[in-house]
């Protein structure tokens, strides 16, 4: 469909019947521009991602929020009681109403339980990119949960809201995350030197991406 705006077009295509871009061209220079649709259900083989609910609170306390092992990769504070879960998910389920927050539950279909959590934190609208976020129960771990779940969280980037670049960090000390985003097909880029002091030591950050058209062309 085109829509003709007075001195710009707007110009809406899509893929698999889902609008993912606008291009708005004015005085002969395009501009890309995202589309924002929110956080929405995604469905892979085993798992179901979808946003957060209260109900999801002791699922939660017993897989991830209450670990500091888990809690401490990607900097975020231990949880211990249903009162704080709560806040937390107060927090998480006020933010839907905007259709530039995308963060998921992740669902495992066997029992319908949370075992952890992804999300896009940072959404670069100038730019075009956005950074990827997540964590899995220990007693998940080196299952392709998190790899899973990341793969889906790429593509609908991609596809749905028209990123052009994804991005992902981990600390330096987190191997497991590290052989997630390679599995994923990201490339390195480099690292923020001593970035995190933790339990009395210097961490690095280190920083992967993958591009639109790189991730199109593994899809064929």
């Amino acid at each position: 469909m085109i829509k003709e705006t007075g001195f710009a077009t707007l110009f809406f295509s899509s893929i698999r019947g889902i609008p993912i871009h606008k291009r708005l061209i004015d005085e002969g220079r395009i501009r890309i521009m995202l589309t924002h649709i929110g956080t929405l259900r995604v469905e892979t083989e085993r798992l179901i991602l979808r946003r957060f609910e209260y109900t999801d609170d002791e699922s939660m306390l017993k897989y991830w929020v209450s670990d500091p092992a888990i809690q401490s990769m990607y900097s975020e504070p231990v949880y211990t009681t249903k009162q704080e879960v709560k806040e937390l998910l107060n927090k998480y389920i006020s933010a839907y109403e905007k259709d530039d927050y995308y963060r998921w539950a992740i669902i495992l279909k066997e029992t319908g339980k949370c075992i952890g959590q992804i999300a896009y934190f940072l959404v670069d609208n100038h730019n075009h990119f956005a950074e990827v976020e997540y964590c899995i129960g220990s007693n998940f771990q080196r299952k392709g949960f998190a790899t899973e779940a990341t793969k889906a969280v790429i593509q609908y980037g991609f596809e749905k809201m028209n990123l052009h670049k994804v991005q992902i960090c981990h600390k330096s000390i987190n191997t497991a995350s590290r052989r997630v985003i390679e599995k994923c097909g990201l490339v390195y880029e480099g690292a923020l030197r001593d970035f995190f002091h933790m339990d009395g030591q210097y961490v690095d950050r280190l920083y992967y991406s993958i591009l639109k058209d790189e991730f199109m062309s593994r899809q064929k």
